[in-house]
């Protein structure tokens, strides 16, 4: 695409900020204008285009690198739009579905550090189960694992999983739908604890820690190795489900099906905002307001 003086006019003015240059290309590249693998005008040109110097341009341009939209921007010659994420990262898909190879990419670090925040670990399981086979199989060998999870007090009333017409009992020790969950989480739990501690016989450096939420969290969220963080919301559907006394009517939700978004900080500046937002979060609440958690 050729870049005039005539687009510059369309926007009522000459004078622009390091922003306001970003901000027009971003449109350019949302409506079509420009393409990817588009080569975009010279410095020069687009300098001349927005009446201003060429380190305006320069900053406006390390901002699109920066949010992922150009490539090459401090080689000699005019950067390029960049190609839209792979659909396998770029694209959400179901838990069950993107979790797994994610956490498998991130078994290839020698440090691996895993954060979550979770209702119960029912996604986490299956998903872990490739990363531990590649150890066992001597394809991965990660020097250290620190996994921490955070999940729902035992102690509280949860928003969900909760009885359609109510427990009909004056604590949750006598509800059945919370009794359910809580033999979920620490069943789930001791699975999880023990699938992780079995890597100690290959000479792997393992801690996996758990501590109590006091609320119920309205999403689940994963934090890989401090550079992603994948997250989904839990999606609150009515069902009933037969137990040995009879049918339970609750509002639940089904975690394994909920879409996970993906956010990586080498995708751009907001992706990165996210994921360091995101670990901020998760360490404030493991070092203030929850409590020691055990699976009993």
């Amino acid at each position: 695409m050729v870049v005039t003086q005539e687009n510059v006019a369309v926007n009522g003015s000459s004078r622009f900020s390091p922003r306001d240059i970003a901000d027009v290309l971003r449109e350019r590249i949302r409506v079509g204008d420009l393409r990817a693998g588009d080569r975009l005008p010279t410095q020069a040109e687009l300098a001349d285009e927005f009446g201003v110097e060429r380190g305006a341009v320069r900053q406006a341009l390390r901002a699109l690198q920066d949010d992922g939209l150009l490539t090459n921007v401090s080689k000699g010659s005019p950067p390029r739009i960049a190609e839209p994420p792979a659909s396998g990262r770029g694209e959400p898909q179901p838990t069950m579905v993107g979790l797994a190879p994610r956490l498998t990419a991130a078994f290839a670090a020698p440090h691996v550090r895993i954060d979550a925040a979770c209702l119960t670990a029912e996604s986490l399981i299956p998903a872990l189960g490739e990363p531990l086979r590649l150890i066992h199989a001597g394809s991965v060998r990660p020097r250290r694992i620190d996994v921490r999870i955070l999940l729902p007090s035992r102690d509280i009333s949860l928003a969900f999983p909760v009885q359609v017409e109510g427990s009909g009992a004056d604590d949750d020790d006598g509800d059945p739908v919370h009794q359910r969950w809580l033999a979920m989480r620490n069943a789930q739990g001791h699975v999880l604890r023990h699938n992780l501690q079995t890597l100690r016989s290959h000479g792997i450096d393992v801690s996996i820690t758990f501590r109590a939420l006091p609320f119920t969290p309205p999403v689940k969220l994963y934090l890989l190795n401090g550079q992603e963080a994948l997250m989904a919301y839990y999606m609150v559907t009515r069902r009933e489900e037969a137990t040995d006394t009879g049918t339970l009517d609750m509002y639940d939700v089904l975690g394994t099906e909920s879409l996970l978004f993906s956010f990586e900080k080498a995708a751009g500046q907001r992706d990165a905002a996210f994921v360091e937002e995101s670990q901020k979060w998760f360490d404030a609440l493991w070092e203030t307001i929850t409590t020691d958690l055990t699976l009993s």
